[in-house]
């Protein structure tokens, strides 16, 4: 039997380099436009800066999504991988919202001519990036899919053939994943609000810096619950999501007359994310309770041990014919009796 340890295979060393090449393009050209703009503007304006968080969230992004697909990678997480796909595709989305509003942020109603070849130098840059984004998530399909096949045997060697342990150590995985993107999506709208609009002497900056450590408690606690099978804990996180809720009030604050204008040309991308975050959160409550369900149903073993990060065994041909009595990559079963000749 042969085996393919970490990084070995061609769809694994071609899904990671595929990341990590249009990371390095995207932030380069979103690092153009920031220096572009910071010649000619001050930053520090409400009106512009959309830009320097612009640069901001795709250096989150990028960060998150090499590490997810690291994970993924070395876990041969299938469903991780689909979850990458989804968050790939959310960057072409965030990618051309930016176009907009730096557009807004740039050349508003009246403006001058150096604002106008500015927003001129700026715009082939910014186009870019959602393109590179988009051509890079057909790369990542192909490779995503080569490697379904590469690690379809993953489960299986956790679980067994157990079909009903297989769906419960599958709820597991996406529960996990959607806790990985709760993580981005709350940083990503409460690192909007630090940069743009909030102001340090504000009773809502000092609620906003004083829900990270509480969100966050709140993300970790339920994946050690889940892990773990801590009933109380788990409890704890559900009903602690359901609170988490209603900082989506914000939203509100968006498109409310007294506190629009701040908000003008981050609405948007702010809109979008907390949108975002609040539909993942309310997925991760459901597939909470749906794992709470599964607490104490023998899945507990294959949670704490996890997908094995020893390698990736593939079956050739001298497999199947192979009859060694001694070999001992199968030495779960009970060994068969001597078979009987007639003759």
């Amino acid at each position: 039997m042969g085996y393919d340890t970490f990084l070995s295979t061609r769809a694994q060393q071609a899904f990671m380099a595929t990341i990590l090449i249009q990371g390095a393009v995207v932030l380069g050209m979103v690092a153009a436009v920031f220096a572009f703009v910071n010649e000619q503007v001050d930053l520090s304006k409400t009106q512009y800066k959309t830009v320097p968080c612009y640069l901001a969230l795709f250096i989150l992004a990028v960060i998150f999504e090499i590490f997810m697909a690291f994970d993924a990678l070395r876990l041969r997480n299938v469903i991780q991988l689909m979850g990458i796909l989804g968050f790939h595709l959310a960057l072409v989305v965030f990618a051309a919202i930016q176009v907009h509003e730096t557009k807004a942020a740039l050349v508003p109603g009246t403006t001058t001519v150096i604002l106008h070849h500015l927003w001129t130098k700026v715009f082939p840059f910014l186009v870019v990036s959602p393109v590179i984004i988009g051509v890079s998530w057909l790369s990542l399909l192909y490779w995503a899919r080569e490697l379904y096949f590469e690690f379809g045997w993953a489960i299986f060697h956790v679980v067994g053939a157990n079909p009903a342990l297989k769906t419960m150590y599958q709820f597991y995985q996406i529960m996990i994943c959607l806790l990985k993107f709760d993580f981005f999506c709350f940083v990503g709208v409460t690192m909007q609000l630090l940069i743009l609009v909030l102001q340090k002497n504000s009773a809502e900056f000092g609620l906003t810096v004083a829900a990270i450590p509480v969100v966050l408690i709140l993300l970790v606690g339920a994946g050690v619950a889940v892990q773990r099978e801590v009933k109380w804990l788990m409890s704890i996180s559900l009903l602690l999501m359901l609170v988490s809720e209603t900082y989506f009030y914000k939203l509100v604050r968006f498109y409310d007359p007294s506190s629009e204008e701040q908000y003008q040309t981050t609405r948007a991308t702010l809109t979008t994310f907390t949108i975002v975050a609040f539909l993942l959160l309310f997925a991760t409550f459901a597939v909470g309770l749906r794992c709470f369900a599964d607490f104490n149903k023998g899945l507990l073993p294959s949670k704490t041990h996890g997908q094995s990060k020893k390698p990736i065994y593939k079956l050739t041909k001298m497999d199947f014919i192979d009859d060694d009595p001694n070999d001992k990559r199968y030495n779960g079963g009970e060994q068969l009796a001597p078979r009987i000749s007639i003759e």
